[in-house]
């Protein structure tokens, strides 16, 4: 797979990911609590996959062997990653929570080199630092304040951690089966971990709620762009890339969603958040040029 076509798969699945905090932002405000919304999009989405892959004929079984490393990728996501995400959306901003979650390519570099044994270079270093340097000028203000709530803030950064192991876990399953067949069993198992809570603790407000326009869309939109495509899209970028280098796209997530909250939401856009855009974009190029004139280098 040629690597422009790995950037565009990781620049969607980011695009979408950014998009997720305004939906569900939206999904919010029209009744509908975190779990309820959770177990709604995975149904959805594992409904969705399995009907594209019957019809794809592209159908492939899962070796007993890896029945518990399935199990152990959905528990880290959708289970954890969500649950940090979605209860965090509730005291955060979307902008906030994207920030943090892009905090993923600072902290994963370590678990990589334990678990994946991928290396790190000083250029990927400079990368991260200088993209993490624009994300913090996005959220912080002039006082250098950073305005939010702590548990909040907790549970944002419980999502990531959650994604950081999810992505190791999963590095050894992109060899072995498609894109398609690993997301739709990960957000099966995903809405079977979800089920119990939803029964107990959601059903009575699901069964009360009266969904409009606006809920019904923004939560497809969820189940088939930030549950699936953007999963779908991710997959072979992890598999071409490497955890490392493709961690740094998720630096994009708050861009993204810095826009989209602005003309969906009506949150604040000044000149702090071009310039903090401006300085992540710097910084993903940074580390993804560099890597590709290496990879020339040692072919020759």
């Amino acid at each position: 797979m040629s690597k422009i076509k790995i950037y565009i798969f990781a620049l969607l699945s980011m695009l979408f990911w950014g998009f997720s905090f305004v939906w569900i932002k939206i999904v919010y405000e029209n009744g509908y609590r975190p779990i309820m919304t959770i177990f709604l999009r995975l149904v959805i989405s594992s409904l969705m996959l399995f009907l594209i892959i019957k019809l794809m004929n592209r159908g492939q079984k899962i070796q007993k062997a890896d029945y518990g490393k399935f199990m152990l990728l959905a528990f880290f996501e959708p289970l954890l990653y969500f649950m940090g995400e979605s209860f965090g959306l509730t005291m955060v901003s979307s902008t906030v929570a994207a920030v943090i979650v892009s905090t993923i390519p600072v902290i994963s570099p370590m678990f990589a080199y334990m678990f994946a044994k991928e290396k790190i270079s000083l250029i990927n270093i400079i990368g991260l630092i200088v993209s993490f340097a624009g994300i913090m000028l996005m959220v912080v203000d002039r006082n250098f304040v950073f305005d939010a709530s702590p548990l909040g803030v907790f549970l944002e950064f419980c999502a990531v951690m959650a994604a950081i192991f999810y992505s190791v876990a999963i590095k050894k399953l992109t060899h072995k089966y498609s894109a398609l067949t690993i997301i739709k069993v990960q957000n099966f198992i995903g809405a079977i971990y979800f089920l119990p809570l939803f029964l107990i603790f959601d059903f009575n407000c699901f069964i009360s709620i009266k969904p409009n326009i606006d809920l019904i869309y923004s939560l497809l939109m969820l189940s088939v762009f930030a549950s699936s495509a953007a999963f779908v899209l991710y997959i072979p970028v992890i598999r071409e890339l490497g955890i490392v280098r493709a961690n740094i796209f998720t630096n994009f997530i708050p861009v993204f969603t810095a826009v989209t909250s602005y003309f969906v939401l009506s949150e604040t856009f000044d000149l702090g958040k071009i310039s903090g855009m401006a300085i992540v974009i710097f910084g993903v190029i940074i580390s993804q040029v560099y890597q590709k004139k290496k990879a020339k280098k040692n072919q020759l």
